[in-house]
């Protein structure tokens, strides 16, 4: 695939293990290394098929989750005796992951206050970023992570002999651009997973993908769910609608 999507700000590996950890309603203090580093490679898979620039810091933790998995699948004599002279090999991780947390809750509070500060002023948002700010009422913007997972289930979806088949070149993410946006003209938001009903093969679904994430990038559109981890919803951004209103 020649097309690639660039966004300038994303989430990391730590975003990525707190929102597997939040979803699966896992006890920080007890991660199940074997799953998340299973989950979190899978993740890494499919940003890796769409193309999307990885930080190296992607990679780094994708080592450490080995070395960590490693050392807890010793036997338990082995173990044992390591512990008597070391702490808990996930210890260094659940760390980070708490001193992370407290980061973003702190961030997100400094963002709660600017917004009550500003009122009325309209908020600036920098291009490629998947805050959790409020997109109306009842809704918060949905994280890249929430959208790759979508998207993976629309994969899912896909019967299998699709994978095999020899696709020419005919889908191309401008093309998709346009008729996204071509779609919200008529319809003033649509759930993401209907974007893919009338996909003809994986090709066009991936493309079609692609094509939201740079109308996210381009600040055309903007991604919400009512509650985390619950369907997604794509509208087109406010500052387009204010400006077409006025």
């Amino acid at each position: 695939m020649s097309y690639k999507v660039k966004l300038e700000v994303f989430e990391g590996p730590l975003d990525l293990l707190l929102y597997l950890i939040k979803r699966d309603e896992i006890d920080i203090y007890h991660i199940p290394i074997a799953k998340i580093t299973e989950q979190y490679l899978g993740y890494l898979d499919l940003m890796q098929l769409l193309d999307l620039r990885l930080a190296g810091e992607f990679l780094v933790m994708t080592s450490t989750l080995m070395q960590i998995k490693s050392k807890m699948l010793l036997p338990i004599e082995e173990r044992e005796a390591e512990e008597e002279e070391e702490e808990d090999p996930r210890a260094e991780l659940v760390r980070r992951l708490l001193e992370y947390k407290k980061f973003k809750q702190a961030a997100t509070r400094l963002e709660e206050l600017e917004k009550a500060h500003e009122q009325t002023f309209r908020r600036r948002v920098t291009p490629g970023s998947f805050s959790a700010q409020e997109t109306g009422e009842g809704y918060f913007e949905a994280s890249l992570f929430d959208l790759i997972s979508a998207f993976s289930k629309i994969l899912k979806s896909v019967p299998k002999k699709e994978f095999l088949e020899i696709i020419k070149d005919e889908f191309t993410v401008e093309k998709k651009v346009h008729d996204l946006l071509h779609l919200l003209v008529v319809k003033p938001a649509i759930y993401f997973s209907k974007l893919f009903e009338k996909a003809k093969n994986k090709a066009e679904i991936i493309v079609t993908f692609l094509a939201v994430l740079e109308l996210i990038r381009l600040k055309e559109i903007m991604v919400r769910q009512r509650r985390p981890f619950s369907e997604i919803q794509i509208m087109r951004h406010p500052e387009h609608i204010k400006a077409k209103s006025n």
